[in-house]
């Protein structure tokens, strides 16, 4: 007998017809006559209903069916007489695969804090609210494939082993073979990381940006979707020691083209969202956040505001509001002022431009200023920046004096000048991190509930 998925019966389910599901038992209830389960197969947020006749199973047989159980159930697809559904099954046959003891199973009451349920993060996608995360996670990750594809984009795959800091930031994972507790040492009485497998110092990367701007010198139109590392002892709501980054690098994009894509591809995002995971946002707004559906079509209602870092300055610093971080010409803006601008002041998103230079990377494109850079920030609602991007420099000798000017190693970033020297254009890119992109798009409020198995500082379990 065919096995059905619940999604596609609840949806296209014909009464009378013969069928087999599999799933885990949500909750069983009912009386001496009948037994009620809720199945859920994972397919979806909503249950299917199994009506089971107790005349016809015994009572052994159903011991075992209790919540968290994995089982398979044979019957008749009928019209439900309930509320909450269309279709229901009245069972013939139930196999158990495993069962679930209601003495430990650690799912079998609701209500669980999302502290606890990150203590069991192998078990927190069976419940509600985390299957209803990750499918939406699925399908925005889907949803970048797509939009890329469709407009000509060539996906590359970047080294998550690099000996390069993309951001100069020096936050770094070591990737290394070397014996820690007695390394080979040089005679000045330095690590020899010429006796190590790679022959050099190496890390985990923090962004495969470099490399990628190798690629759209090449073929144009790239993006790279994969994980990144940073080694920042932090353990606020807002930051992981590993996640997932979108880049894309367009070859003869300047920055404005560069914000109209940031623009179109954030709004594509949220698009599919609503049109897709439909159920699992109903779900989320209701359990979580009141306002998410509204502020997800908030976002796609008006034109994102562009706005000068300048600015900026000035209307934080005329807002009458005492922020926690003094506001000045040269600081790098903290969350509480990117949502002041994005929440209280414009009421919609926001892309802030042109950066004193001095707080941006090095490989930022330089205004004719000499004071700042053609870098760009997507702010959003609850967020504060979402992407971050800029205008590359493609002047060789303006890169260079850059380099030298922040300390960093022409040695190491040969490679990278080299595309300076040989056929450079004008070109752009971002960096959108997915985490934050869920984080939005489901109302969460902590990004270790984003993904699957949060890496923070102290925590490499499962």
């Amino acid at each position: 007998m065919k096995r059905f998925r619940i999604s596609d019966l609840l949806l296209n389910g014909k009464p009378g017809e013969q069928i087999t599901v599999m799933g885990w038992v949500r909750t069983k209830r009912g009386n001496k006559n009948v037994a009620f389960v809720a199945l859920n197969d994972g397919s979806t947020i909503n249950n299917l209903q199994i009506v089971f006749d107790l005349s016809v199973f015994a009572e052994e047989a159903m011991r075992p069916v209790s919540t968290g159980a994995g089982i398979r159930v044979e019957g008749k697809l009928v019209e439900s007489m309930g509320k909450g559904q269309s279709v229901e099954l009245q069972a013939s046959l139930v196999e158990v695969f495993g069962a679930a003891d209601p003495d430990t199973y650690p799912l079998q009451k609701k209500g669980h804090s999302l502290e606890f349920l990150r203590s069991i993060a192998h078990l927190r996608p069976r419940t509600n609210t985390f299957g209803a995360v990750l499918r939406i996670r699925h399908h925005l990750a889907f949803a970048i494939h797509q939009y890329f594809h469709q407009n000509g984009f060539y996906y590359m795959h970047t080294p998550v082993i690099t000996a390069s800091d993309a951001e100069g930031a020096g936050q770094m994972f070591r990737v290394s073979v070397l014996d820690a507790a007695h390394p080979p040492m040089t005679p000045e009485g330095k690590v020899d990381f010429s006796q190590d497998f790679f022959g050099r110092e190496s890390r985990l990367t923090v962004s495969g940006q470099l490399e990628a701007e190798l690629g759209a010198l090449a073929l144009g139109l790239v993006y790279t979707f994969g994980p990144t590392f940073r080694a920042e002892n932090s353990n606020t709501p807002r930051h992981l020691a590993e996640f997932w980054m979108i880049e894309p690098e367009m070859a003869f994009f300047d920055i404005h083209d560069d914000m109209d894509l940031a623009e179109d591809f954030l709004k594509y995002l949220i698009t599919f969202a609503l049109d897709h995971c439909a159920d699992d946002l109903a779900f989320l707004n209701e359990m979580y956040d009141k306002e998410l559906i509204d502020r997800l079509k908030g976002v796609l209602a008006n034109p994102f505001m562009r706005l000068d870092y300048t600015e900026a300055i000035r209307i934080l610093q005329e807002s009458g509001k005492k922020f926690e971080f003094p506001v000045e010409w040269g600081c790098d803006l903290q969350s509480e002022h990117e949502r002041y601008l994005v929440e209280q002041h414009f009421g919609k998103p926001v892309i802030l431009t042109n950066y004193p230079k001095d707080i941006k990377a090095f490989y930022m494109k330089q205004n004719d200023d000499g004071r700042t850079v053609r870098a760009m920030d997507v702010l959003f609602p609850r967020i504060g920046e979402i992407i971050g991007g800029s205008q590359r420099e493609e002047n060789l000798e303006k890169l260079l004096n850059r380099v030298r000017e922040m300390g960093m190693s022409e040695e190491e970033m040969w490679w990278y000048i080299d595309t300076r020297k040989f056929g450079s254009v004008p070109h752009s890119g971002f960096g959108l991190g997915f985490e934050r992109l869920v984080l939005f798009v489901t109302g969460m409020a902590n990004i270790r509930d984003v993904i699957p198995f949060p890496r923070t500082p102290q925590n490499a379990d499962f």
